[in-house]
């Protein structure tokens, strides 16, 4: 079997470049086995201002005006709705939090997202003493139902192989890469946390944040915004809300704790004063990178290895933007953004494969 590429991991990152080789009719095959869950249990918000400081997200607008037709697109192509678009209602802790929102719209890369005029209104069931800031173009991607909607559509196609991809098969042969029964021109390694597996790439400066979040049924709360305080609160449609996240630094696993459901609930004390009960909780482990900047290059040793990683927090803003980045690099050779480009890390490597 001969193929163009061969993709590591279908997350937003692989579904994203999967995008850009079908658009061009490249030829591909994709291989997955679930290991990663990054993508099916985020939350999926869009948003393209950093609330705790105020601060715009990196190449927000940018992002945004490849991602929001990317997934509209996706839609249309898998007739499914995946995007729902909301306003961002930040909840103020003070009259300072309040000031601080009024000097950020100073800032030109802000004024269009946050509003001028604070929301003064009541509703049952938010703690919130100081109002509200309302944040624009804002909104969520169903990454659960896209992920599992797209593998589902490679499959009819045939282009996808649901078991786990062996590192140490692949064979360089001249130009070409030789795995199992496919012959190569590239392959590109989307596999979130699980680089660290990856004796190619695996001296990336990957960090691993665990999340974990809760799915509440509060029957007496009815806001039809995302809640930003100490955490978010996130509607789902009847009265059932996605509470999250928490960070754990040393937990590895993507398995829900009762550590992390207690921290949420503490939290959400804070946040809402009505009753609920505790439906779903989940995890994944967030592939991140210091700096916040993702993964994404050529191995330097091995031209015809790539990689797209590291989108952490904000994956379904910025996984079309770089997918596009990478293939534009790999096919056109355009150069990439040095803040994104894995050759800033080169020097430190120790052993490459």
């Amino acid at each position: 079997m001969k193929v163009d590429y061969i993709i590591v991991g279908l997350g937003l990152a692989g579904l994203a470049f999967v995008e850009e080789l079908i658009a061009t009719k490249k030829t591909f095959l994709v291989f997955e086995d679930d290991s990663q869950t990054s993508s099916l249990v985020a939350g999926g918000v869009y948003n393209p201002v950093i609330l705790k400081r105020y601060t715009p997200v990196w190449n927000a607008k940018e992002q945004l005006k490849i991602a929001l037709p990317f997934y509209q697109n996706l839609e249309e192509k898998l007739n499914i709705k995946v995007d729902e678009k909301f306003v961002i209602k930040k909840v103020f802790k003070s009259v300072e939090d309040q000031n601080n929102w009024f000097s950020a719209m100073d800032k030109p890369q802000l004024s269009e997202y946050l509003n001028s005029e604070l929301d003064t209104q009541s509703y049952k069931g938010v703690l919130a003493d100081f109002s509200y800031g309302n944040v624009n173009e804002a909104g969520r991607i169903d990454t659960k139902k896209l992920v599992e909607t797209y593998r589902n559509y490679l499959k009819k196609i045939e282009s996808i192989r649901f078991k786990s991809f062996q590192h140490d098969q692949i064979k360089f042969k001249e130009d070409k890469i030789h795995y199992s029964d496919i012959i190569a021109d590239r392959i590109v390694f989307c596999e979130g946390f699980g680089i660290v597996q990856n004796p190619f790439f695996n001296y990336l400066p990957l960090n691993e944040a665990k999340g974990e979040l809760i799915t509440i049924f509060a029957p007496e709360l009815e806001i039809n915004f995302l809640l930003k305080s100490t955490l978010f609160v996130l509607p789902l449609g009847n009265h059932h809300y996605k509470v999250g996240a928490t960070f754990n630094w040393t937990d590895k696993t993507s398995t829900p704790t009762e550590e992390g459901k207690e921290e949420l609930v503490e939290k959400l004390k804070k946040v809402i004063n009505v009753p609920y009960t505790i439906v779903f909780q989940s995890a994944g482990i967030r592939p991140t990178v210091a700096g916040r900047r993702p993964l994404v290059g050529i191995h330097p040793k091995h031209p015809q290895l790539a990689v797209l990683n590291g989108l952490g927090t904000r994956g379904v803003m910025i996984a079309p933007k770089i997918a596009k980045d990478l293939y534009n690099h790999l096919e056109n050779g355009t150069i990439l953004n040095e803040e994104i480009n894995i050759m800033r890390f080169q020097k430190k490597s120790h052993s490459l494969e």
